[in-house]
């Protein structure tokens, strides 16, 4: 049978643990978070839809004309692209950069790959973007290729 297999983030953070539960002041000299490197990572979903594989990415302000590409590298999907930071100073109540305001949302470049069956080629795939949600069909990866029989010679 063939799969499609998502490549992913480890699911453990522990700068995430350590501040969702002591928050985000520590101790002076305590522990400090690692930085944040580049930290946008698409949540993605796939899912099999009759004899074809779906994969769906969040991707809401993402500009998909200019910053996102789909292509198949060496057996696999790859989806690359960036969200960019069009905001780059912020004004809060009090006039100082980035006074009154919170950031949760992350910006830079992103990367995600899935392995496909070896049967599959680039034609078999299609890809369109509605309402911030990437969504990506690749036709027939759960049919089984087809076993070739070899002519025994004597």
């Amino acid at each position: 049978m063939s799969t499609l297999t998502l490549w992913s983030r480890p699911a453990w953070d522990v700068d995430r643990f350590v501040t969702d539960f002591f928050g985000p002041t520590f101790p002076e000299g305590w522990f400090k978070p690692l930085p944040q490197a580049a930290a946008f990572h698409p949540a993605a979903e796939t899912r099999r839809d009759g004899e074809d594989a779906v994969v769906r990415l969040e991707l809401p302000g993402v500009d998909v004309d200019n910053d996102v590409t789909v292509e198949v590298d060496h057996g696999e999907l790859v989806i690359r692209g960036e969200r960019r930071d069009e905001h780059t100073e912020h004004t809060g109540d009090t006039g100082d950069t980035g006074a009154g305001s919170l950031r949760e949302v992350r910006y830079g470049a992103f990367r995600r790959s899935f392995r496909l069956p070896e049967h599959v080629t680039g034609d078999a795939i299609s890809a369109s973007y509605d309402a911030g949600v990437l969504t990506i069909r690749v036709a027939g990866a759960y049919t089984e290729a087809e076993a070739e029989r070899i002519a025994i010679t004597k």
